[in-house]
């Protein structure tokens, strides 16, 4: 072929690539490349292009005309739900290119087709000269995740066809303009501009527009009318200080979680220099729910028995749901879940409070596990403690009892409440878990300094420690004196790090999946115990190693990340693969729980659809490439 026949042919290859990402951005010497390197293909309709018995998959490939039925290999028909099909501009196969390894699904011609191909070492000189395809390449496990996050809204959509999206940012939520005034406006004034507007709230801003407090119609009869302050006297005298405030570029998710976790009802939305932009209310953001978080903050905070807070354990399931539905991610999710149970644990504590006399003793209510991580799901048990000082002048053993006493109640409401019993007695009511800071001290000691397997164990549920109620400082110094013991021991991290490797990812040499052989669970994953903890293990292990005090999963994989030279996208791609995981348990448990069933973490891969199914596999392997840090990290 002569030259000039050539250079149209990659003429017309790089105008038709440019139609398409992420060619379209892709650097003038890269594409250059690309479009002289590539052959042009055909493929009659349905020929097998792709599939797991070829061996290695050697040619990248970019669909040009006609369609591609992409299909996991155990499914007899080609076109179902359950297919994925590709369309011209489209790239296949991302995954096993970049691997040297099969296929894990079959790729039909639907019709016939044309495709683009490159060799192997032609792609892997390619992503070396565009960082633009190298990005694409890497970031694809999120762009999956972005198909998966569609379908799952789309099964959903009946629950939420009227409901504002909480992934809206709160510019879009705001209605108007905020109402402020000045910290020396006269209380006067205030109650009359905010009477005049018809407004719930005012702002109040020092001279550069930043709010420094709010006052609400509340406010009036507790600040006002019952302590008898003037109403000629500032606004600053009555006012909330130090409100809570958003980015406005943040969304109504934040917002809510903001109101959950600080039981506030209102949250402002600031710009970047932290000016006054807007007020967000409960009413802003759940006016179309069925189920309101103020309806269960309200029902939390009014709660006089155990029948009030049963109803509200039942809301926040309800509200889980609708935030699911919406596709709000499984971090955000778990987190919120945390949040309102925290605050219905402190109702309950605070309930129990006035049944118990706790006067003198400097206590806190600890939470371990998937709510000391901030990570419930739908179905979660009780794993808490208590730590507790006792002078000299206190009798250690009637201090004790008191603690017990009250715990004991606690768990009793909480297991009411849809908190079982922990089976493994992880729970304060034990005495082997109310104990006073030198004890707790003394038990990380131990477990540190002597790592058996128990002591292992131990310290992977009990080392992911939050406080909930009480004197939050106790469980500060009792992070500090653990951090500080574990940085200075090297075995104990070793071992812990050989811990994590015990399970591995449920990836099959010949199959793609390796599934539970129990005869009562047959072919399923246990989501819990495969997938998610490969995670928290690895991620518990690097937080200890590199002194990070956070307890959930993301944030110990994020600040550590930095600590460790791991470059912000593989970062992303492990924390992707994490919460794809989470995200499949928790609709899994609520399907569990529509079906009148005890949610649990088994499912079975051949359920899912092949988006999922590949997802689930990326995933798994972000899990291995942990693993491998560790072994590598750690010898082992």
């Amino acid at each position: 072929m002569s030259n000039s026949a050539t250079a149209m042919l990659v003429s017309a290859t790089i105008e038709f690539l440019r139609a398409y990402p992420p060619f379209d951005r892709m650097e003038h010497e890269a594409l250059q490349f690309l479009g002289e390197q590539v052959r042009l293909a055909y493929y009659p309709k349905g020929a097998q292009i792709v599939s797991p018995d070829a061996g290695a998959v050697e040619l990248f490939r970019i669909l040009q005309r006609g369609k591609v039925v992409v299909r996991h290999a155990s499914e007899v028909s080609v076109i179902d739900q359950a297919s994925l099909t590709l369309g011209p501009g489209e790239c296949f196969s991302i995954g096993a290119v970049m691997a040297q390894r099969a296929s894990t699904s079959c790729y039909t011609a639907l019709d016939d087709v044309f495709c683009y191909e490159i060799t192997a070492e032609s792609f892997f000189a390619l992503l070396q000269k565009s960082a633009v395809l190298n990005l694409f390449c890497t970031q694809y496990l999120a762009s999956l995740l972005g198909q998966s996050r569609r379908q799952l809204q789309m099964q959903f959509s009946q629950h939420v066809a009227e409901q504002q999206t909480m992934n809206s940012p709160l510019s879009a939520v705001i209605k108007k303009a905020a109402l402020s005034v000045t910290p020396r406006t006269p209380i006067r004034k205030v109650v009359e501009l905010m009477a005049a507007s018809s407004v719930g709230s005012m702002i109040i801003v020092d001279e550069r527009q930043q709010p420094v407090g709010i006052f609400t119609q509340s406010d009036v009869l507790k600040r006002i009318v019952l302590t008898g302050v003037g109403l000629d006297d500032p606004i600053e005298q009555v006012m909330s200080k130090r409100p809570h405030t958003l980015p406005i570029s943040a969304n109504a998710y934040d917002a809510a979680l903001a109101m959950a976790m600080h039981g506030v009802r209102h949250v402002l939305a600031v710009d970047d220099g932290g000016r006054l932009q807007g007020v967000v209310s409960e009413r802003d953001l759940f006016t179309l729910q069925r189920v309101g978080l103020r309806q269960i903050r309200q029902t939390l905070d009014g709660a006089t028995g155990i029948d009030m807070l049963l109803q509200a354990s039942a809301d926040v399931r309800q509200l889980s749901l609708n935030l699911l539905a919406q596709g709000v991610g499984a971090e955000q999710i778990t987190q919120f879940i945390s949040a309102l149970n925290d605050a219905l644990t402190r109702r309950i504590i605070a309930l129990n409070l006035e049944h118990h006399d706790l006067y003198g003793i400097e206590w806190a209510w600890l939470s371990f596990g998937s709510e000391g991580r901030d990570e419930q799901t739908f179905s979660t048990d009780q794993d808490n403690g208590i730590i507790y000082i006792c002078t000299d002048i206190m009798d250690r053993e009637q201090t004790q009892l008191r603690l017990l006493e009250f715990a004991r109640d606690v768990n009793d409401d909480l297991d009411q409440c849809g908190f079982p019993l922990c089976t493994g007695k992880i729970m304060a009511s034990n005495p082997e878990l109310c104990l006073t800071l030198e004890e707790w001290e003394e038990k990380f000691e131990h477990w540190v300094r002597t790592p058996e397997p128990q002591a292992l164990l131990n310290a992977t549920i009990f080392f992911d420690f939050r406080p909930l109620y009480g004197a939050f400082n106790l469980a500060d110094r009792l992070r500090l004196s653990l951090l500080r013991r574990t940085r200075g021991n090297p075995l104990f991290l070793r071992m812990l790090a050989g811990n994590a490797l015990c399970v591995a990812p449920p990836l099959g040499t010949f199959r793609d999946f390796v599934t539970d052989a129990d005869a009562q669970h047959p072919g399923t994953i246990d989501l819990k115990k495969y997938g998610a903890r490969l995670f928290i293990d690895a991620a518990r292990v690097f937080a200890m190693a590199h002194d990070v005090a956070a307890t959930n999963t993301v944030q110990r994989i994020k600040q550590s990340a930095l600590l460790m030279a791991i470059s912000a996208d593989e970062a992303a791609a492990v924390i992707d693969g994490f919460n794809f995981i989470q995200l499949l348990r928790l609709r899994h448990q609520h399907a569990e729980q529509t079906q009148g069933r005890d949610g649990d973490n088994l499912i079975r891969p051949d359920e899912l659809n092949e988006v999922e199914r590949r997802i689930l596999k990326e995933s798994f392997r972000q899990a291995r490439k942990l693993q491998q840090r560790l072994k590598l990290d750690y010898q082992l």
